[in-house]
Protein backbone atom coordinates (compact mmCIF):
# COMPACT_ATOMS: atom_id res chain seq x y z
CA UNK A 1 0.00 0.00 0.00
CA UNK A 2 1.61 3.41 -1.30
CA UNK A 3 2.28 5.57 1.53
CA UNK A 4 1.35 9.63 1.49
CA UNK A 5 4.65 10.08 0.91
CA UNK A 6 5.23 8.05 -2.09
CA UNK A 7 1.90 9.44 -3.40
CA UNK A 8 3.16 12.81 -3.04
CA UNK A 9 6.60 12.07 -4.48
CA UNK A 10 4.70 10.90 -8.07
CA UNK A 11 2.84 14.16 -7.81
CA UNK A 12 5.64 16.17 -7.47
CA UNK A 13 7.59 14.30 -10.29
CA UNK A 14 4.14 14.78 -12.85
CA UNK A 15 3.96 18.47 -11.86
CA UNK A 16 7.90 18.70 -12.89
CA UNK A 17 7.09 17.30 -16.07
CA UNK A 18 4.54 19.49 -17.14
CA UNK A 19 2.02 17.35 -16.41
CA UNK A 20 -1.79 17.56 -14.74
CA UNK A 21 -2.78 15.61 -11.73
CA UNK A 22 -6.17 15.64 -10.43
CA UNK A 23 -5.99 15.46 -6.36
CA UNK A 24 -8.13 16.31 -3.36
CA UNK A 25 -8.28 19.66 -1.96
CA UNK A 26 -10.26 20.49 1.02
CA UNK A 27 -13.09 21.46 -0.70
CA UNK A 28 -14.06 19.31 -3.77
CA UNK A 29 -11.55 17.26 -6.11
CA UNK A 30 -9.21 19.46 -8.38
CA UNK A 31 -7.09 19.49 -11.51
CA UNK A 32 -3.74 20.44 -11.28
CA UNK A 33 -0.47 21.76 -12.82
CA UNK A 34 2.72 23.78 -12.16
CA UNK A 35 1.55 27.08 -12.04
CA UNK A 36 4.54 28.39 -13.93
CA UNK A 37 4.12 26.11 -16.70
CA UNK A 38 2.27 28.13 -19.52
CA UNK A 39 1.79 24.68 -21.38
CA UNK A 40 0.58 22.88 -18.73
CA UNK A 41 -1.88 25.56 -17.38
CA UNK A 42 -3.37 25.69 -21.44
CA UNK A 43 -3.81 22.11 -20.97
CA UNK A 44 -5.99 22.28 -18.50
CA UNK A 45 -7.84 25.15 -20.31
CA UNK A 46 -8.37 22.44 -22.94
CA UNK A 47 -9.48 19.49 -20.68
CA UNK A 48 -12.24 21.98 -19.00
CA UNK A 49 -13.20 23.45 -22.04
CA UNK A 50 -13.15 27.27 -20.76
CA UNK A 51 -10.09 30.17 -21.07
CA UNK A 52 -11.59 31.54 -17.87
CA UNK A 53 -8.68 32.72 -16.35
CA UNK A 54 -11.02 34.15 -13.36
CA UNK A 55 -11.84 30.25 -12.50
CA UNK A 56 -8.26 29.38 -11.95
CA UNK A 57 -6.78 29.75 -8.29
CA UNK A 58 -2.93 28.47 -7.11
CA UNK A 59 -3.01 26.98 -3.82
CA UNK A 60 0.44 28.14 -1.79
CA UNK A 61 1.82 26.33 1.07
CA UNK A 62 2.08 29.44 3.46
CA UNK A 63 1.67 33.48 3.30
CA UNK A 64 5.54 33.19 2.47
CA UNK A 65 4.49 31.59 -0.35
CA UNK A 66 1.73 34.13 -1.23
CA UNK A 67 3.51 36.92 -0.90
CA UNK A 68 6.11 35.46 -3.80
CA UNK A 69 3.51 35.55 -6.14
CA UNK A 70 0.81 38.57 -5.26
CA UNK A 71 3.56 41.01 -4.31
CA UNK A 72 1.01 44.06 -4.10
CA UNK A 73 -1.64 42.08 -1.27
CA UNK A 74 -2.59 44.36 1.58
CA UNK A 75 -1.85 42.90 5.00
CA UNK A 76 -4.99 43.18 5.73
CA UNK A 77 -5.47 40.14 3.48
CA UNK A 78 -3.50 38.04 5.64
CA UNK A 79 -5.10 38.98 9.14
CA UNK A 80 -9.06 37.74 7.55
CA UNK A 81 -6.64 34.42 6.15
CA UNK A 82 -5.51 33.87 9.19
CA UNK A 83 -9.04 34.11 11.00
CA UNK A 84 -10.94 32.21 8.35
CA UNK A 85 -12.48 29.25 9.63
CA UNK A 86 -13.64 27.47 6.51
CA UNK A 87 -11.66 27.44 3.10
CA UNK A 88 -11.01 30.63 1.97
CA UNK A 89 -10.00 31.70 -1.50
CA UNK A 90 -8.69 35.64 -1.66
CA UNK A 91 -8.32 37.52 -4.94
CA UNK A 92 -4.87 39.54 -4.53
CA UNK A 93 -3.26 42.33 -6.83
CA UNK A 94 0.18 41.98 -8.05
CA UNK A 95 0.55 38.48 -9.28
CA UNK A 96 3.94 38.22 -10.93
CA UNK A 97 5.85 34.70 -11.58
CA UNK A 98 3.50 32.56 -12.66
CA UNK A 99 2.71 31.29 -16.08
CA UNK A 100 1.02 34.86 -18.07
CA UNK A 101 -2.28 32.86 -19.35
CA UNK A 102 -2.99 32.28 -15.98
CA UNK A 103 -3.43 35.78 -14.71
CA UNK A 104 -6.62 38.06 -15.82
CA UNK A 105 -6.03 41.18 -17.16
CA UNK A 106 -6.01 42.90 -14.12
CA UNK A 107 -2.88 41.30 -12.71
CA UNK A 108 -4.82 39.52 -9.92
CA UNK A 109 -4.17 35.95 -8.52
CA UNK A 110 -6.61 33.83 -6.67
CA UNK A 111 -4.71 32.09 -3.69
CA UNK A 112 -5.63 29.56 -1.04
CA UNK A 113 -3.98 27.92 1.49
CA UNK A 114 -5.73 24.76 2.16
CA UNK A 115 -5.74 23.14 5.30
CA UNK A 116 -5.44 19.64 4.22
CA UNK A 117 -2.59 17.22 4.92
CA UNK A 118 -1.87 15.99 0.96
CA UNK A 119 -2.30 19.58 -0.18
CA UNK A 120 0.35 20.95 2.44
CA UNK A 121 2.90 17.75 1.31
CA UNK A 122 2.65 18.36 -2.18
CA UNK A 123 2.69 22.28 -1.60
CA UNK A 124 6.26 21.78 1.13
CA UNK A 125 7.68 19.49 -1.95
CA UNK A 126 7.06 21.08 -4.89
CA UNK A 127 7.88 24.44 -3.40
CA UNK A 128 5.89 26.28 -6.18
CA UNK A 129 2.05 27.28 -6.44
CA UNK A 130 0.12 24.96 -7.71
CA UNK A 131 -3.39 25.04 -10.22
CA UNK A 132 -6.04 24.03 -8.23
CA UNK A 133 -9.85 24.28 -10.18
CA UNK A 134 -12.49 22.41 -10.35
CA UNK A 135 -12.44 18.60 -11.77
CA UNK A 136 -15.17 19.18 -13.77
CA UNK A 137 -16.32 20.08 -17.82
CA UNK A 138 -17.02 24.36 -17.60
CA UNK A 139 -20.12 25.08 -16.95
CA UNK A 140 -20.87 21.18 -14.89
CA UNK A 141 -21.17 20.98 -10.69
CA UNK A 142 -17.79 20.51 -9.08
CA UNK A 143 -17.14 17.00 -8.60
CA UNK A 144 -16.84 16.41 -4.79
CA UNK A 145 -15.22 13.05 -4.84
CA UNK A 146 -13.14 10.99 -7.56
CA UNK A 147 -16.09 9.02 -8.05
CA UNK A 148 -17.85 12.04 -9.05
CA UNK A 149 -15.59 13.20 -12.18
CA UNK A 150 -16.42 12.74 -15.71
CA UNK A 151 -14.11 9.99 -16.91
CA UNK A 152 -12.96 12.44 -19.35
CA UNK A 153 -11.38 14.07 -16.92
CA UNK A 154 -9.85 11.63 -15.19
CA UNK A 155 -8.54 10.14 -18.72
CA UNK A 156 -7.14 13.98 -19.64
CA UNK A 157 -4.55 13.88 -16.39
CA UNK A 158 -1.53 11.97 -16.58
CA UNK A 159 -1.48 11.05 -12.43
CA UNK A 160 -4.50 10.33 -10.27
CA UNK A 161 -4.03 10.75 -6.62
CA UNK A 162 -5.19 7.69 -4.69
CA UNK A 163 -8.70 8.88 -2.67
CA UNK A 164 -7.09 7.27 0.55
CA UNK A 165 -5.86 10.73 0.73
CA UNK A 166 -8.62 12.70 0.33
CA UNK A 167 -9.23 13.62 4.23
CA UNK A 168 -12.82 15.61 5.47
CA UNK A 169 -13.00 18.33 2.39
CA UNK A 170 -15.86 20.51 2.83
CA UNK A 171 -17.25 19.18 -0.69
CA UNK A 172 -18.34 22.73 -1.53
CA UNK A 173 -16.26 25.48 -3.33
CA UNK A 174 -14.50 27.51 -1.15
CA UNK A 175 -15.62 31.40 -0.39
CA UNK A 176 -14.11 33.82 -2.04
CA UNK A 177 -12.49 37.25 -0.73
CA UNK A 178 -10.90 40.07 -3.33
CA UNK A 179 -8.77 42.49 -1.93
CA UNK A 180 -7.28 46.07 -3.78
CA UNK A 181 -4.19 46.91 -2.91
CA UNK A 182 -5.23 49.61 -0.57
CA UNK A 183 -7.39 47.26 1.21
CA UNK A 184 -10.46 47.47 0.06
CA UNK A 185 -12.71 44.16 0.50
CA UNK A 186 -15.40 42.68 -1.92
CA UNK A 187 -17.29 39.35 -1.05
CA UNK A 188 -17.57 37.40 -4.53
CA UNK A 189 -18.77 34.18 -3.16
CA UNK A 190 -19.79 33.14 0.58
Amino acid sequence: MESIQQEVEEAVRTLRAGGLILYPTDTVWGIGCDAANAEAVARIYALKGSENKKAMLVLCASADMVVRYANRAPGIAFEVMELADKPLTLILPGASGLAENLIPEEGTLGVRIPDHEFCRRLLRAFGRPVVSTSANRSGEPAAATLADTARGIVEGVDFVVDPRFEGHPTRKPSSIVAFTEDGAVRIIRE
